[in-house]
């Protein structure tokens, strides 16, 4: 697979939760469920998108927000409105003085908040409930805050998210999930095209004539046995002239990029736990499942199935990822 289906074939909502939230300003609802990725988009009114630590974004209707977790963050009609309401893991909502809320404040299928439920904000959120659900790599690519302008056209899926939502059919979480995955990648999309905003330097490399044609032999067959010097003739250039290009433009050299593909596929599949460690030894070029935990334990801290164990819990989401806001469109 080339680089970009590698990096886009990630999002695989499995159940995600997704909502309708109805609110009447003023509103403020702060965001500790953990998750490994959300995405939010005002059907009606404006909000502010505030990751703690982190660059605040306003969100006007039609544009989409994608908020890289476990860190806590806030969405609220207002940077200075207090928060009225707290929402956990496993989805509970209380608030700030504890009651929980995640059942007086039902309004429907997927829809909650204002008791009335005419607010003149209407948000809906999309949460990924696991980082299997994304891939790590993608994870790891990802500002903190990432919000996409639609302008006044709108986005097409956006649309069909708000009127998917609300339903209560046979098979509809599956519609929702796949819609989902539709609405990240577009956003992801977007990103990625555009050359401000910040897109890791291994993708921006696929468009250098030296380095794009080398990057693309490793993502297709990362189990062959690599030199730089077969990479090299594969793609008719000296040895010495492709470790400085590949090194200046992705940041390191290509054995070192290898190693650390290989082993961002170790880990997405020891995620399934009938693959065992040779078997994901062999399918990305690890001589044997010695070699593999050999390596996995010296860059992960862990061996490959320690790290099954602990469901690749969410300490090591974001880890190494940058951090800030990124705007596509202003």
């Amino acid at each position: 697979m080339d680089a970009l289906t590698g990096l886009l074939e990630g999002p695989k909502a499995r159940g995600a939760f997704l909502l309708k939230s109805v609110f009447t300003p003023p509103w403020a609802m702060r965001i500790e469920d953990r998750a490994p990725i959300s995405l939010v988009t005002m059907v009606s009114g404006d909000a502010w998108a505030m990751p703690d630590g982190g660059t605040p974004a306003r969100l006007r209707p039609g544009d989409v927000a994608v908020l890289r977790g476990p860190e806590p963050y806030t969405i609220a009609d207002a940077q200075g409105t207090p928060v009225h309401v707290v929402v956990g893991t496993e989805q509970r909502c209380s608030t700030t003085e504890g009651e929980d809320v995640t059942e007086t404040m039902a309004l429907g299928v997927r829809t909650w908040g204002d008791p009335l439920g005419q607010g003149s904000a209407v948000m809906l959120s999309g949460t990924y409930q696991a980082p299997s659900e994304v891939g790590r790599r993608l994870l790891n690519t990802l500002p903190t805050l990432l919000v996409r302008r639609t302008g006044a056209t709108g986005d097409p899926l956006v649309a069909l998210l708000a009127e998917e939502i609300a339903r209560d059919q046979p098979g509809q979480e599956l519609v929702l999930d796949r819609v989902l995955d539709l609405l990240f990648v577009s956003v992801l999309r977007a990103w990625l095209a555009d050359p401000e905003a910040g897109a890791p330097a291994w993708y921006r490399a696929q468009s250098d004539p030296t380095v794009g044609p080398a990057l693309k032999l490793l993502h297709e067959n990362p189990a062959r046995a690599w030199t730089v010097d077969s990479l090299a003739r594969k793609i008719g250039i000296s040895r010495a002239g492709l470790a400085r290009r590949f090194t200046a433009v992705v940041g390191e050299p290509p054995m070192a990029y290898l190693a650390s593909w290989r082993l961002t596929l170790a880990a997405d599949l020891m995620r399934d736990p009938e693959t065992t460690v040779a078997a994901a030894a062999h399918a990305v070029g690890y001589s044997s499942a010695f070699a593999l935990s050999s390596a996995f334990r010296r860059v992960r801290g862990m061996s490959p199935s320690e790290y099954r164990a602990s469901n690749a819990s969410d300490r090591e989401i974001g880890a190494g990822a940058p951090s800030g806001t990124v705007v596509l469109g202003e």
